[in-house]
């Protein structure tokens, strides 16, 4: 089998990105996926539509599985990613871009707060 040479190169990215970035990665996987989402959804793709809205609930999960619950802002952004989850879910079962949208300016926002708190953490150091 001959090895992909993108793909490890992409493998080995990945395993050298420090954590909060790779969270920044996350945040735009998910929003790429939810305009990609909107674009098939107008275009009336609908197995696209689902296939896109999918991954951005994987992305979500994996959100979902890295939050500290020990402390109370883990839980409301525990809280905030079950949200996000449940209208992905909803904006799949209806094809609603106006919940597509919805969910984007939340990553949006997640993905500008992380990154002004990475910037706060590297002036501190």
């Amino acid at each position: 089998m001959v090895n992909n040479p993108y793909n490890q190169y992409m493998k080995s990215s990945i395993m050298t990105t420090p954590p909060e970035e790779l969270a920044i990665m996350l945040y735009e996987g998910a929003m790429k996926f939810l305009k990609r989402a909107m674009i098939y959804l107008e275009d009336k793709n609908i197995e696209k539509v689902n296939e896109a809205i999918l991954k951005v609930q994987d992305i979500t999960i994996e959100f979902m599985s890295k939050v500290d619950t020990e402390y109370e802002v883990g839980k409301q952004l525990f809280s905030l990613y079950e949200y996000i989850y449940r209208r992905l879910i909803e904006a799949n079962m209806k094809k609603d871009p106006e919940i597509l949208n919805e969910i984007y300016g939340m990553y949006e926002e997640l993905r500008d707060t992380w990154q002004e708190a990475i910037k706060i953490a590297r002036r501190g150091k």
